[in-house]
């Protein structure tokens, strides 16, 4: 199957070497306007493919992801040190939208999976792109706070010593400050955060709580203060996503996909727990959150929806 990558810097090539690794698909095409970096990223990915799995990569322009299955999205200005994902909103939005309807010339059954930041208002013009031209908004899916959740698992793995594929828990509304994790919903193997850690005498109290929650909020904004971008983990999230699409894994995943309502907040586009399969988004889980959590879950997506809304004025 051919997935395309649209944007050959550090998350689009980490991404496409991700599917490489782990063997996801058989022909991945890179497209990006800077044609010598293109060059170079294909070549180099192309000599990693003898140490992993049999796979064509090339280099190519909109018309080479004809027939393409999924295409990621992941060109675009790059986070400056300081800088919010909201304020990178005006740069990408443009960009995004132009971007999409050349795929869609050349792709229009392809899923899109968009991780360009600021990613849920992005997904968000995306779908809107995608129905304009005749498509399902559900064949849209944004990585939303995918990455943020596993962040979350992380953390909560070192401080339990459980492996974090046995921890259930989530990250949901914007990927960016106003994001929401739900405490109220972690479990381990099935049990309860709060009885587990009982039973396994941990004490996970406020301090330790608040630690993990500015890991998971941070993380970006460290990583980025430390060496320029991420990328190991957005391109191994969207790498998985991808593996999902392709294999009709019916996962669940929080990724972002536009709401007609969201607690009262209409027309948003938000993560919130979904299930995902070969043909887009499926459907969205009802979440029994805490009413401290649900309040914070609103803000959130008063917060993207007000972001949507500075591009409508």
């Amino acid at each position: 199957m051919k997935i395309g990558v649209v944007g050959a810097g550090m998350v689009g090539a980490t991404t496409a070497y991700a599917l490489v690794m782990r063997g996801i698909g058989r022909e991945i095409v890179l497209v990006d306007k800077n044609a010598s970096r293109l060059r170079a990223e294909a070549d180099d990915l192309l000599h990693a493919v003898p140490f992993a799995n049999p796979m064509r990569v090339s280099a190519g322009d909109y018309p080479a992801l004809k027939g393409a299955k999924v295409v990621v999205l992941t060109a675009g200005v790059a986070q400056k040190p300081g800088e919010t994902r909201i304020e990178l909103l005006q740069r990408n939005a443009a960009i995004c939208q132009g971007i999409v309807r050349n795929i869609l010339t050349h792709a229009p059954e392809a899923l899109l999976v968009v991780a360009t930041n600021p990613v849920d208002v992005l997904t968000h013009l995306t779908a809107r792109v995608v129905v304009e031209c005749g498509g399902s908004a559900s064949r849209v899916i944004g990585s939303g706070t995918t990455l943020d959740t596993a962040r979350f698992r992380a953390l909560l793995s070192l401080e339990l010593g459980v492996d974090a594929r046995h921890i259930h828990a989530y990250v949901l509304g914007e990927h960016g400050d106003t994001e929401v994790l739900a405490w109220s919903l972690a479990t381990v193997g099935g049990v309860p955060l709060d009885l587990f850690c009982r039973s396994r005498g941990i004490e996970l109290d406020a301090e330790k709580r608040s630690a993990i929650d500015s890991g998971v909020r941070r993380a970006a904004y460290s990583i980025i203060e430390g060496k320029g971008s991420t990328y190991f983990g957005i391109g191994s999230a969207l790498a998985s996503l991808v593996k999902t699409l392709l294999r009709d894994d019916q996962t669940i995943r929080t990724v972002s996909t536009p709401a007609a309502d969201v607690l009262g907040v209409r027309d948003v586009t938000i993560s919130l727990p979904r299930i995902v399969n070969a043909s887009g988004i499926v459907d969205t889980l009802p979440i029994p959150l805490s009413p401290l959590e649900t309040e914070r879950l609103r803000s959130s997506a008063l917060a993207i929806r007000r972001a949507i809304e500075s591009l409508e004025s």
